[in-house]
């Protein structure tokens, strides 16, 4: 058995399939600023860098601009629409809880580093039965910075009770990626998130097409 480590998950595209209500946020805000819908499947990549991002880039599938006021208006009006359908559609990838079963059984420690709000977060996982499985659940406001600086992660895995050199990035796009590089880390990337680059060019450490392949993925850098 390999010693104790931290298992650091993103959130959006690597723990929780949450496309459908983020796009659904999205288009709410969208239509109350008589614009069009954007489809789900090209709106997918757009998601990962937080609320304020993801109607920029509804804005610009549009060829729209806003002024600053503008976007913290629609901000606030997503977020509020968005927390209360955080968990209509989405539910946990295939696999996942098997996995976090396994890395529990092991001794490992497991937590969340992600750019969604904090309090979004313990929403979304309280809704979907998962908080009590993560020693932390850390957001884009918990330290103030956000992925990929190093300090987010850094911090999320101290808070979980565990070190940095006995951890382990999984996630989904490049600020996970570029999180764990900085911090000296090993990440798994997983190809069925969200990403406007394909994961697989970002040469994690590890590929997984399936949840159920991480703790193998795992278990080879432990022992590596």
């Amino acid at each position: 058995m390999t010693s104790p480590h931290t298992i650091v998950f993103d959130l959006d595209g690597t723990l929780v399939d949450t496309a459908p209500d983020l796009i659904t946020a999205l288009n709410h805000v969208l239509d109350r600023e008589g614009l069009p819908p954007v489809p789900m499947a090209s709106a997918r990549n757009m998601i990962g860098a937080g609320a304020r991002k993801l109607i920029e880039r509804g804005l610009e599938a549009e060829g729209r601009t806003v002024t600053p006021a503008d976007m913290d208006r629609m901000t606030a009006d997503f977020i509020a629409y968005y927390a209360d359908h955080i968990a209509v559609e989405s539910r946990p990838f295939e696999g996942l809880e098997a996995a976090l079963d396994h890395f529990s059984a092991q001794g490992h420690r497991l937590a969340v580093c992600t750019n969604k709000l904090e309090w979004l977060s313990k929403r979304l996982l309280d809704q979907l039965d998962l908080s009590r499985r993560f020693a932390a659940i850390c957001g884009a406001d918990t330290f103030g910075v956000q992925k990929p600086d190093p300090t987010i992660f850094r911090e999320t895995v101290a808070r979980a009770g565990g070190a940095v050199k006995a951890s382990i990035m999984v996630g989904d796009a490049g600020t996970d990626v570029g999180v764990a590089r900085r911090a000296g880390v090993p990440v798994i990337g997983v190809s069925f998130g969200y990403t406007d680059v394909p994961i697989a060019e970002l040469k994690p450490d590890r590929l997984i097409h399936h949840m159920r392949d991480l703790p193998a993925a795992a278990s080879s850098l432990m022992t590596a």
